[in-house]
């Protein structure tokens, strides 16, 4: 073969044009930040395989500047219906507080669609190349870059990149090539997947039925395409074999007939649950499939790899752009794995308990959920879908000092009356994407005090008043429309709240704790270094 080919250097290689990689692709490029895109694949999957997208991920969306490009591809979901062994609905799972972060709740959509959406949207943007057809074959580390080895139309390149995001799904070239192994494991149950077109079902929600005879799930998407899912008996197909037709159309036909032409897609597979056991190495990192794989009864595979984007993508923008030390890339893991393991234990019970084929179980399963409905704490636990792991990070990127839980966990986007632009607006884009300290009921006094963190990450300051009063200031003031803003922000009465990129708060304090806040903040930056290396020269001086 003839010698390589550099194709020069680069920000970001993201590894896997999946979802995941797409989507920390569209996050990077809305910050500047240069981007080339690998992929093995020709083209776009044609394969419908995640089917769920959250409040959350449509989020990220609006974050990278083109949540409108995805709106039209999902239908605004309602939660999930859970029925009992005998086909009778027992509850629905609609989620936490309705619309608080600014989207229906989940959201199904299908795969294909959702790649094409992002692709379109990332041709326009001057700062990304997508490049299909490259099959990544190896990983150097060195202290400035990685570099990467690829194969493309028969002849190898390679590429320099400051940073590098492996977002190349289970069987990860990302992963495999540096030698990184995965924990947990894998189910012998094998399951039925099938995509139609044409479908009846127009219900905006999943439908989780713990019939222990034939556990099942239906999911019913846009413009007629619906999921079907069907724990198979011994006997019926072994994973990665072609379903046949028959056994498709005898296990849908209590739903609706079916011919061939309508069935989009049909697999026969087993569930994972596995954790990558390195999520960082060197300057590259792992992301969604590649990082960790879960059962679906969560919903939440794609979900997960779309939180890994959002809370990598920033920090890595930071850190190139100044803001922040390289050092602090280290709290990716520290803060996305404890979230993403708990998830996929989750996924797990779920899947033992809604999916049971024990008849025993599934009774007394269902009596328990009838006893926990007829209290109104049992219904707000099922119905708000309270057994979800919550996100709270106490390490990494947040100043917790074990206080309340009102540090590490994110902030909703109520709409509010911006005083700057006299305009509703989601909070949101009112702050950017970018550091913003807030000031909750803060007198002008106390607001010097803070300037050396807004120095520090670059942040903007808002003000936020829980009292039906405009006070007299030339500072931003963010007032309360429809009682969503005061519920996010009351609890931090009389004090300022830092809110990261990512829209988690990254800490909380009295004005009489901002000169040490402060100090703390600058360990993030490379302040903290230049100042390391002057304390150092002055020391020896």
């Amino acid at each position: 073969m003839a010698s390589s080919k550099s194709l020069g250097r680069v920000d970001v290689a993201i590894c896997g044009a999946g979802p995941v990689g797409l989507t920390a692709a569209a996050l990077l490029a809305a910050r500047g930040v240069g981007v080339m895109l690998l992929e093995q694949n020709e083209t776009t999957s044609d394969e419908p395989k995640a089917i769920s997208v959250d409040d959350e991920s449509l989020r990220a969306y609006q974050q990278a500047g083109i949540v409108d490009k995805v709106l039209p591809i999902v239908v605004p979901g309602t939660g999930t219906c859970y029925y009992d062994r005998d086909g009778v609905a027992l509850f629905h799972a609609r989620g936490p507080a309705p619309f608080r972060l600014g989207y229906p709740f989940k959201n199904p959509f299908a795969q294909p669609d959702l790649e094409r959406a992002l692709v379109s949207a990332l041709d326009s943007a001057p700062n990304v190349l997508l490049r299909f057809g490259t099959r990544v074959t190896g990983f150097e580390q060195r202290s400035d870059a990685v570099r990467l080895r690829m194969e493309f139309a028969g002849a190898e390149q390679f590429l320099d990149a400051d940073y590098v995001l492996g977002c190349d799904g289970g069987s990860s070239a990302t992963r495999l090539l540096q030698g990184i192994d995965m924990s947990g494991r894998s189910y012998p149950d094998v399951w039925l997947v099938v995509d139609t077109l044409d479908d009846p079902h127009t219900e905006r929600f999943a439908m989780h039925h713990g019939d222990p005879e034939r556990p099942h799930v239906i999911v019913p998407g846009l413009d007629g395409r619906c999921r079907y899912e069907f724990r198979l008996h011994d006997g019926e197909g072994e994973a990665g074999a072609p379903p046949s037709f028959e056994l498709i159309q005898r296990l849908i036909s209590r739903y609706r007939p079916i011919e061939p032409h309508q069935v989009e897609r049909a697999v026969n597979y087993r569930f994972n649950a596995l954790i990558a056991d390195e999520w960082m190495i060197g300057r590259s990192f792992l992301l969604g499939d590649a990082a960790h794989m879960m059962p679906p009864f969560a919903g939440q595979g794609l979900n997960s790899g779309i939180r890994d984007a959002a809370n990598l993508t920033w920090k890595i923008a930071d850190v190139l752009d100044g803001r922040l030390d390289r050092s602090v890339l280290s709290s990716y893991r520290t803060e996305r794995a404890p979230h993403a393991l708990a998830t996929v234990r989750l996924s797990e019970r779920l899947g033992r308990v809604v999916m049971s084929t024990s008849s025993g179980l599934a009774r007394r399963r269902d009596n328990a959920v009838r006893r926990a409905l007829q209290t109104d704490e049992g219904r707000a636990y099922l119905e708000q879908m309270r057994y979800r792991p919550a996100q709270r990070y106490t390490d990494g990127l947040v100043v917790c000092d074990g206080g309340p839980d009102d540090v590490g966990v994110p902030i909703g986007q109520p709409l509010v009356f911006d005083s700057v632009t006299h305009e509703l607006r989601r909070l949101d884009d009112v702050l950017g994407d970018g550091w913003a300290v807030i000031g909750v009921d803060i007198a002008e006094s106390h607001w010097a005090a803070v300037e050396p963190i807004c120095k520090a990450v670059k942040g903007g300051q808002a003000l936020v008043v829980t009292q039906e009063r405009l006070p007299r200031t030339s500072r931003r003031v963010l007032i309360d429309v429809d009682g969503a803003l005061l519920r996010e922000f009351s609890r931090y009465q009389g004090r300022f709240v830092l809110i990261r990129p990512d829209h988690f708060v990254a800490a909380a304090w009295a004005p009489r704790a901002s000169t040490d806040i402060a100090a703390r903040v600058v360990t993030w930056t490379p302040q903290s270094a230049s100042a390391t290396s002057t304390e150092r020269a002055f020391s020896h001086g």
